[in-house]
Order: C-alpha cells, then structure tokens, then sequence
C-alpha cells in the first residue's frame, strides 16, 4: 500500500534530520570515504541531499536547461553549489532543508529513493546504521522495480529474477522456470534494484550474482565519474 503525500514527508523528514544527526561529529579524514555511488565521496552525497531537498519543480527545469538537459552535469553544479568547505556547515544546511516539501516533477516515491539510498551510500562505507520505516523502503522499492534504469530506477536489472523480503516474505517479479531467486532484507533489495553493490552475504539464492553482476562493479572499483542513480 502506497503511503499518503503526508506521510512520505514525514518520513523524509525524519531521515533527513536523523542523518544529519549521525554525521555531526565525523572526523576529518572520514568525510573523503568514498560512497556508494561511484565517483562520490561522502560530502558529495551529502550536498547532494541538501540540493535536492531545496530544488522544486520550477528550479529543477531552470537548471536542467541550465546543464543543457544532461542529468549527471545537472547534479555537478548542484553538488558545487552546496558543498561547504567546512563538511559540518554542508550538515548544517541538511538540518536547516531537513522540513522542505519541494520536489522535482515526479512520483513522490522518487523522494523516499533519494533519502533511503543515497542515506546508506553515505553509512555503509563509514559503518553507520540506518532506521528507515519498513513500509517506506517497501513503497521505494516497488517504484524501483518499475522505473527503467535510464530515468533511476532499476527495471531491467530484475529481469528474470524474483526478490524475497527475508522477514516477511512479500515477494516481486517471478524467477526464470523456479530459478533466478534472491532473499535479502528489503533495503539491501532495494540497494541492490539501485544498482549499489551489496555485501554477497546479504543476498542469497540463484538469482543473487546475477543481480550483482547488473548492479556493477563495486564504487571502488568503477571509473571515477560523477554520476548518480537518483
């Protein structure tokens, strides 16, 4: 079940505001970890964040047009404009947009994608935890599954492969003749879906290298690019 306009805010509300909490006391040398999302380091997931918490409609087309309608180049400019040389000024800026409602013209679920995902590609390398509402990575997930990989999603990279939420069992898509299962957690499915890589020990079944052979190499070990999946 879909949650309410309402109730996603609140939730990236409260992922917001929780990171910037997990983040106030790194120290120098952890702010240059690499993240998840090849090219980036973890200041750039986190300014990241805090442009698209204050782009809306309006200013995400001006600054497309802007890029001259090249998505990667887009998050660039947006990432120079809100990376502080100062990493704890860049975390204060996320608390201070932590509350905005604003967003680019798309399915309100993409919000949810952004705070959940790009909040694990900053923990998992610093061997942060994150606590994100079991409905809301459920509801990210299943807009992943259908949203192809060329607008963020990842639809293709499941093709063939049937994703089981371990603790619950709720299940999406259906595996080649029996085959092609993957077991996990919801949100290392969801990480996986996004084309992150996930530790093979979180993933099981006979689907599980395929889904990481189409997730890509590991972000230390990808060309250094500055390119982003949501």
């Amino acid at each position: 079940m879909h949650g309410s306009a309402m109730a996603i805010w609140q939730t990236v509300h409260s992922v917001r505001l929780q990171l910037a909490a997990d983040l106030s006391d790194l120290d120098h040398d952890q702010w240059r970890t690499p993240s998840l999302c090849p090219g980036w380091d973890v200041h750039d997931v986190l300014a990241h964040l805090v442009d698209t918490a204050r782009t809306g409609r309006l200013s995400f087309v001006r600054e497309l047009i802007a890029a001259r309608l090249d998505f990667d180049r887009a998050n660039e400019r947006g990432i120079a404009r809100e990376k502080r040389s100062d990493p704890l000024e860049t975390v204060a800026a996320l608390r201070d947009s932590a509350n905005l409602t604003r967003t680019p013209p798309a399915n309100l679920a993409t919000r949810l994608v952004e705070v959940i995902v790009h909040g694990e590609d900053i923990r998992r390398p610093l061997g942060l935890v994150g606590n994100y509402p079991a409905g809301a990575i459920a509801e990210a997930l299943e807009y992943q599954l259908r949203t192809p990989v060329s607008f963020g999603g990842g639809r293709e990279r499941t093709a063939g492969v049937r994703l089981i939420d371990r603790k619950t069992g709720t299940s999406w898509g259906a595996g080649d003749d029996g085959e092609g299962e993957v077991e996990g957690d919801a949100i290392d499915l969801l990480l996986a879906v996004s084309g992150r890589q996930v530790d093979p020990q979180r993933l099981t079944g006979s689907g599980a290298s395929r889904l990481a052979a189409a997730a890509g190499p590991p972000a230390d070990r990808a060309p250094r690019r500055r390119r982003v999946k949501r």
